[in-house]
């Protein structure tokens, strides 16, 4: 099959329609194979039910239902194992995003040799309580992943289909496909503008809490990415670093008191000074950061995952 269309979805029944139509209208003509799959969120209106009707009638149509509710990382996970294109496209439900970018998308991963793709709306339509933490975290992404996409949120991707039978999603974080993608050795990842457009049906899915959620996940990633296999690299250097600070602090302040005992000088003790509580806990908090460390090396060294590698070609 060339291509996979991925729709995750919650409670966007008024749209489902449309949007098949749209997709296929667009597609058809190309000539190429294609499936489109809805992914049901746990929806609590009629979204099942359309979907169940548009797979009797068009047999490109598959759905997946979830019980409940479990996050559109979750249903992307799902549609990634579900997925049997070449090419691998996700976009949202709600028809901000253009089926019109379909065509391109796919092209350059054809024809360009791209791993990924990832949209860019260059022009929102989004309140600014939206847009400006969305700039302050796409900006800290590319400082912290070192890949130069403007829009990390961005539903409207196109992947190799090699990338998503290689990446594990859940969280949230299908914010950072494109970095765990990179992780795992994918590392030609482009960039397309797209048109977005005004929801027409609905209410968006997401409050102002995906934004801290979204950076705690950006922290999770980063640390997996640098020190998932090797933790106590991390955590052992930060542990010496600050245990041998305080063990020098603490000698330093023992031998100053050494000093003025044997000239007969009159100093306070040892212990009134606050620099001497300042280097215990710089100790003691360096023992237990390498000691963290330590655990989660023996943690990791029994991971199924500790020899995985991804293998891109073999001779023999």
């Amino acid at each position: 099959m060339d291509l996979s269309i991925i729709v995750p979805l919650l409670n966007e029944e008024e749209s489902l329609a449309e949007l098949n139509k749209w997709v296929r209208g667009v597609l058809t003509p190309l000539g190429l194979s294609f499936e489109i799959v809805f992914i049901d969120d746990g929806s609590t209106d009629t979204s099942w039910k359309v979907i169940e009707d548009l797979s009797s009638e068009f047999s490109e149509v598959r759905g997946i239902k979830f019980r409940r509710n479990y996050g559109k990382s979750a249903a992307l996970y799902c549609g990634f194992e579900a997925a049997q294109g070449d090419v691998v496209i996700t976009m949202d439900a709600d028809l901000q995003d253009n089926p019109d970018e379909l065509p391109e998308l796919y092209r350059m991963i054809k024809s360009e040799g791209y791993d990924l793709v990832s949209g860019w709306k260059k022009k929102r339509f989004d309140p600014l309580g939206k847009t400006i933490p969305s700039k302050f975290f796409n900006r800290t992404a590319r400082i912290v992943s070192g890949i130069k996409l403007h829009d990390f949120n961005c539903g409207l991707k196109a992947y190799r289909k090699e990338v998503i039978k290689s990446v594990e999603v859940y969280g949230e974080m299908h914010r950072y496909i494109p970095i765990l993608a990179k992780r795992n050795g994918f590392d030609k990842i482009g960039e397309k503008v797209v048109v977005h457009r005004e929801r027409q049906y609905g209410v968006s899915k997401f409050g102002i809490e995906r934004f801290l959620k979204g950076f705690l996940d950006l922290l999770s990633v980063t640390f997996i990415s640098k020190f998932g296999k090797r933790p106590m690299h991390l955590f052992g250097s930060l542990g010496t670093l600050m245990f041998t600070v305080g063990f020098f602090s603490a000698l330093y302040l023992g031998i100053k008191k050494l000093y003025y005992v044997y000239h007969h000088i009159n100093q306070a003790l040892v212990t009134d000074s606050p620099y001497f509580y300042i280097a215990l806990t710089s100790m003691i908090i360096g023992t237990q950061l390498f000691l963290a460390g330590f655990l989660a090396e023996l943690v990791s060294r029994n991971s199924p995952e500790r020899n995985r590698y991804h293998i891109e070609e073999t001779l023999n």
